[in-house]
């Protein structure tokens, strides 16, 4: 072992067993495979991958062979990834490089971490969900469908009149104990990162845009979409459809009507509701007096 060339990352802030890890050397992969076998069998009752950066090894990026099989779910990871022992990678599930799984992490299968994300310990993410430029805390809930670190919609015109990409360069952060319902999108950042605060939990088909900020323990319901550089406070619940514009920003401890939407700046807790809102009581007398029901 002493031979051996590997620089280990610290699993600690993830929940790694206070054991020593096995040392897995980058250049034997017989040796690792067998590792792997013996690992599979229950000969060896602790294994962690942790190797040198795929970046020292120069070239175009990382060949096929440097793929291999978690022997815990028959899932495919990187060498160079780093994950604990107690992570269920499932079979069709692919870790690329550098990424880092905490311990007792479940990847379903189908499911994409991209490379150098962060999951942290216990979180459960479902089937065909894509996670890329991102990092994600702890005992979050990441059902199907999921799609995290994508490029925002963000646009220029040129001199020509041609729409040219912003560059969208930084990533998403999803705080601890997150729920995100299926088929939401959170898009990564451009010049701040995208935040989304603990405790906060998303329903199925949001939409939040590049540079939003959202608060811990908010709750937005299904089809809820926040525009980009949105700001929201704590404890915040968006009803159903409602819809925050760009760049505005809402206190804590606000509540939004369903179908509502948010054009300029909330400064006071309390209900809202209408487009654009208003507070829930002028929003009610506004329905009566025009005979909606």
């Amino acid at each position: 072992m002493a031979s051996m060339a590997v620089r280990l990352r610290k699993l600690a802030p993830f929940g790694a067993p206070s054991s020593v890890p096995l040392l897995l050397s980058k250049t034997k992969h017989e040796e690792k495979l067998n590792l792997f076998s013996a690992f599979a069998m229950g000969n060896i009752q602790s294994l962690s991958t942790c190797s040198v950066d795929a970046s020292s090894r120069g070239g175009d990026g990382p060949s096929y062979r440097e793929f291999q099989r978690w022997p815990n779910g028959g899932g495919t990871f990187h060498e160079s990834a780093c994950i604990d022992p107690t992570a269920l990678i499932e079979v069709g599930a692919v870790v690329h490089p550098k990424a880092v799984l905490g311990a007792h992490v479940h990847v379903g299968s189908g499911t994409v971490i991209g490379p150098a994300v962060t999951v942290g310990q216990s979180t459960n993410i479902g089937y065909n969900v894509s996670l890329g430029n991102c990092t994600v805390g702890g005992s979050c809930i990441i059902h199907n469908g999921v799609c995290v670190g994508q490029d925002g919609f963000g646009f220029l015109v040129d001199e020509s009149g041609n729409m040219l990409k912003k560059p969208q360069m930084l990533i998403a952060r999803i705080g601890d104990h997150v729920e995100i319902g299926a088929n939401t999108c959170i898009d990564r950042g451009s010049w701040r990162d995208t935040v989304i605060g603990d405790w906060s939990k998303i329903d199925n088909l949001v939409q939040i845009g590049h540079n939003a900020v959202i608060g811990k323990s908010c709750i937005l319901c299904g089809q809820v979409g926040i525009a980009g550089s949105a700001t929201l406070g704590d404890y915040v619940t968006l009803g159903g459809r409602a819809a925050v514009r760009d760049h505005v920003s809402i206190t804590s401890k606000v509540r939004l009507a369903a179908n509502s939407c948010v054009i300029r700046d909330i400064k006071e807790p309390g209900d809202y509701g209408g487009f654009p809102a208003v507070p829930i009581g002028i929003w009610r007398r506004q329905v009566v007096s025009r005979g909606w029901s």
